[in-house]
């Protein structure tokens, strides 16, 4: 098994140990097994460390070059060993070699600030309101937890994230400790693994929590820097909360402050004034769209009115037939509609060529014809999807260059 470096020092960033194994994985990478490791591997929520193995050479091989292998994952295997999965295994050997590991600094401390951060604010959430968490991710840009609990306020998760800061700000020393499962319990510990172990880890923030947990936290709770909880929603099990601390938190809000100054910038306003201008103009494009729909109707009504006069009955039956490059599926829709409405047996088979191609095919209904059938017999000439009912039917086309050529065997299969 190999021994986890990283147990008693989290800040420990480059080590010495042996190699002992070479293995492929059923994915063809290539991984090292160490005797000893400070990588910390995919655990408890948290996401593995990366960073550089670099291979040294045996006594007696002094001036040998061995390569510099970059640790793309590290992943814990059953047994207990510890796999470095490396990027690429050209020049190594199988030979025993001693390693020095070197731990990606930035991305370990991350870790630290968002899983020492899951700590406090999950402590925060059961000492102002007993919600439990169940469960923890850690992923590339936020965090989360489930907690257990049937309702959350805005309020008391604004409470809770306040709390937490707090805690932050207070600089608590952040220590850890070896017990027995009993001696945990009677410690007061938050929750206890259902995994067998002689002895648990726990960490203990002074004051106010103590947690069984095998990850990497920081020395001191000011080191988390701050906690930003990002978005609230229902889960099936309660209520996930998505989280930021630390150097994200920080860029979080950077980001989302750039994002507002430039959405202020559009509008004239003050960031903070952002979402009031948003309902604004959100409330006038809907006015604007029920008048530009009575517009469209009335000239849908005008423009049905003008081809019907133009248009001579064919063995009683008007057939209208054409493209409307110009126009769009919506009023090619409206004015098929209008078409059909205004006098008895008429046929529409129109054409849009403005944004997606669109073929409209409709008929006063008992004219005795089926658009349903007429369109699926375009659209498979088309290749184009579509489909309707006896009286109405649509399809779009992925271009406009065979639409009034379909148009037009649509129109002859009408007169048969």
């Amino acid at each position: 098994m190999t021994e986890r470096l990283y147990y008693q020092n989290s800040f420990l960033y480059d080590f010495v140990a042996a190699l002992m194994e070479t293995r492929t994985l059923a994915d063809g990478r290539t991984a090292l097994v160490l005797d000893r490791t400070a990588f910390y591997p995919t655990s408890g929520g948290q996401t593995f460390d990366t960073g550089w193995i670099e291979l040294e050479p045996l006594e007696g091989e002094r001036g040998q070059f061995l390569p510099k292998l970059r640790v793309a994952e590290v992943a814990e295997c059953e047994d207990g060993e510890i796999l470095h999965v490396i990027e690429s295994a050209e020049g190594l050997s199988d030979a025993p070699t001693r390693v020095r590991g070197f731990i990606d600094v930035d991305l370990r401390r991350d870790h630290m600030q968002q899983h020492s951060g899951q700590h406090v604010l999950s402590a925060a959430f059961v000492e102002l309101f007993q919600m439990p968490t169940v469960s923890f991710h850690m992923g590339e840009e936020t965090c989360t937890i489930d907690l257990e609990t049937k309702s959350l306020a805005t309020e008391q998760v604004r409470q809770a994230e306040l709390r937490a800061n707090q805690v932050i700000w207070d600089d608590r020393p952040v220590k850890m400790h070896l017990a027995t499962e009993e001696e945990a319990r009677a410690m007061g510990v938050r929750k206890i693994p259902a995994a067998d172990h002689e002895k648990l880890r726990l960490i203990d923030i002074e004051g106010f929590d103590l947690c069984a947990c095998g990850g990497t936290h920081v020395k001191s709770t000011g080191q988390i820097g701050a906690i930003l909880i990002r978005k609230v929603e229902k889960v099936k099990q309660g209520f996930r909360v998505e989280f930021v601390c630390g150097a994200r938190a920080v860029q979080h809000a950077r980001k989302d402050y750039e994002t507002l100054a430039d959405a202020g910038s559009l509008f004239s306003t003050h960031v903070w004034d952002v979402p009031t201008q948003i309902r604004k103009t959100t409330d006038d494009n809907k006015i604007a769209a029920k008048y530009a729909h009575k517009l469209n109707e009335e000239i849908a009504g005008l423009r049905a009115e003008k081809i019907l006069a133009e248009t001579p009955p064919v063995d009683g039956r008007k057939m209208v037939a054409l493209v409307m490059a110009d126009r769009d599926a919506g009023f090619v829709k409206l004015l098929a509609q209008k078409l059909v409405a205004a006098e008895q047996n008429v046929v529409a088979l129109l054409g849009a060529g403005a944004g997606q191609p669109t073929l409209v095919f409709a008929q006063t209904p008992g004219t005795g014809l089926d658009m349903g059938v007429l369109m699926k017999q375009a659209m498979s000439a088309l290749g184009g999807r579509g489909g309707g009912t006896r009286d109405m039917a649509q399809g779009g086309a992925p271009d406009t260059s065979r639409l009034a050529e379909v148009i037009e065997l649509a129109k002859s299969a009408c007169s048969r």
